[in-house]
Order: C-alpha cells, then sequence, then structure tokens
C-alpha cells in the first residue's frame, strides 16, 4: 500500500565496493511506500568521494519532484556529504545515511597505516579517514547504526564496540545530525532488512526516528 507523497523522490547510494543492485530491495519496498526512486551507481575505488558527488549533482538536476531524500549506506553517506557541500542549494528533503563512518572508519586506518591504501582506493580521500566536509545543510540528516558485530571489523584488534561488524556505532555519530538511532543489524544486513527502510520512511516524514 503506497502511503507516501507522489511528488517525493529517494535517492539512493550504495557504498564500498559495490554497485547499485545491491540496494534493489531497498528501491523495491521504497517504491512499495509510494516513493519515486533514483538508485545511483559510482565508482568506488577509481573516483573520489567528491569526484562522485560531482556525478551525483548532475543526476539530481533532472529530478523533478520538489522533494528529494537521500538513503545512503556506509561510504555513500560521504558521497553525500560532498554533494551538500559542494552544491548546498538542494531540493527540500531529509537524508538518512545508514553504517555511514562519518567520524572515519577505524578499519580504513588499519588498511592506511598498513600501507594497504589501494584496497580502498580514492575513496580514502576526504572522508573514510575522518576528514569530510562538515554538515551545516539545512536539510535533516538521520543516522542509522548497527549493532550486531558480524564482519571483517571482527578480526580487527582493538575494534571498538558495539559496531556493526565494520563500522563501530560512535563512528556513525557527527555533529549536525538531528537523530541518531541503532538496530541490531549488521553492516550489510542494512541492504535486506525492512525495519532499516521503515527508519528511514519514518525520518523522511517527521525529520525523526521512531524509537
Amino acid at each position: 500500500m503506497m502511503t507516501a507523497a507522489l511528488r517525493e523522490t529517494v535517492v539512493l547510494v550504495h557504498g564500498l565496493y559495490v554497485h547499485g543492485l545491491w540496494m534493489s530491495l531497498l528501491e523495491y519496498w521504497l517504491e512499495q511506500l509510494g516513493y519515486k526512486v533514483v538508485n545511483f551507481s559510482y565508482s568506488t575505488m577509481t573516483k573520489s568521494l567528491s569526484e562522485n558527488a560531482e556525478d551525483l549533482q548532475i543526476i539530481i538536476k533532472n529530478i523533478d519532484t520538489p522533494t528529494v531524500h537521500f538513503l545512503a549506506h556506509s561510504m555513500g553517506g560521504l558521497v553525500v556529504r560532498h554533494l551538500f557541500h559542494n552544491h548546498p542549494k538542494q531540493h527540500s528533503g531529509r537524508v538518512v545515511t545508514m553504517g555511514t563512518p562519518h567520524q572515519g572508519s577505524y578499519a580504513a586506518r588499519i588498511i592506511y597505516n598498513l600501507g594497504l591504501g589501494c584496497y580502498v582506493g580514492k575513496g580514502l580521500e576526504g572522508g573514510l579517514l575522518g576528514d569530510a566536509p562538515a554538515w551545516t545543510a539545512t536539510n535533516n540528516l538521520g543516522s542509522i547504526a548497527g549493532t550486531l558485530n558480524v564482519g571483517f571489523g571482527m578480526l580487527l584488534p582493538g575494534m571498538p564496540i558495539p559496531s556493526d561488524g565494520l563500522i563501530a556505532v560512535v563512528e556513525t555519530e557527527m555533529s549536525g545530525m538531528c537523530d541518531h538511532i541503532c538496530l541490531p543489524v549488521s553492516h550489510m544486513q542494512m541492504l535486506v532488512d525492512y525495519d532499516v527502510v521503515y527508519q528511514a520512511s519514518e525520518f523522511f516524514t517527521a525529520g525523526q526516528f521512531c524509537h
């Protein structure tokens, strides 16, 4: 049953190593809720976050609904931060990030310090090490964190807890956000868990999560 206003678009922005296809289930659920959906795919390794934000801006220019929300997973949330930094005049709408390391990623720092930055590529520039642009947009931003510690982060000594198995809860917090919620999901489980979409839709509608 469609409950969302048809004059609202949700832009999906995926995370590191994957493709927009990984956001397909979220896309389906959002369409069932009545949103128009744009699923943005980008190169996570060969382009910087800022460069990908420029490509995203080109797509957004062609969206004809007055309200445009963003639902971004992991590094995708950092792309959105660059978008609003580089192009502050956006549509009205709200932003929800899922497992985004707003304060930088402990895992990325470990990889970088080991001299293995090539495995993260240009995604290290302006975000994963904690140097993303400050959030000064008037668009409300809400952050979803996972607490099911299942993933690559379990192999890293000193990984902060609680975490979603890759990104620590504390890393998902940032100055300027309007709301923050923890859900019992792992980092990748966020892409296939309906509760995440439900909470995102609540935030798009009311500017706060359903705690």
